[in-house]
């Protein structure tokens, strides 16, 4: 069956191929799969060039040790940056969001993936998220509603959406 992903508010069927070393799998010689390809940071510091290379779209999985900073030159070659949250009560990723989008001006894809779930998405949109591969078993066509779960944010955030207390209440004669 293939994969859903929720981007940008629609369920759509996932492109990506993700590479990630498993075990004693070294960077520098797994083989690379034809099509969009996301490679975790120590394949992609290995084979950046021959990554780029390729014809398809490619890009990088960040884990929560991972500093963002060290993609950042190479942010406007990559159509995917994917995030991973290993369990529900990390979250680091969230920070990570917050640096590709405000401090290092990433403009594509940023995807959270992993122990990901509905409760979530409101909060990692916020944070610059707009992509969300579900953890297992999840639908993302029931979950992709709860972006939408509230109308007004309290806090500032990495999607540009002013807090409450910035805006004005209807009826006050202090706003014109």
């Amino acid at each position: 069956m293939p994969r859903h992903v929720i981007r940008h508010g629609r369920v759509i069927g996932d492109i990506w191929q993700v590479l990630v070393p498993r075990g004693d799998e070294r960077p520098e010689t797994l083989a690379l799969p034809e099509g969009p390809l996301a490679v975790s940071l120590p394949v992609w510091k290995a084979r950046r060039e021959e990554l780029l290379a390729r014809a398809t779209p490619v890009g990088v999985r960040l884990e929560p040790d991972d500093d963002p900073a060290a993609i950042a030159a190479d942010l406007p070659r990559l159509a995917l940056v994917a995030v991973h949250f290993p369990k529900l009560a990390d979250g680091r990723g969230y920070s990570t969001a917050y640096l590709l989008r405000r401090r290092l001006g990433y403009g594509g894809e940023l995807r959270a993936v992993g122990d990901v779930t509905r409760d979530q998405l409101f909060h990692l949109q916020r944070s610059g998220f707009d992509a969300f591969q579900l953890r297992d078993g999840a639908d993302p066509r029931t979950a992709a509603p709860s972006l939408r779960d509230f109308s007004v944010a309290y806090q500032a955030a990495a999607d540009g959406r002013p807090p409450r207390f910035r805006s004005p209440l209807p009826g006050d004669p202090r706003h014109g």
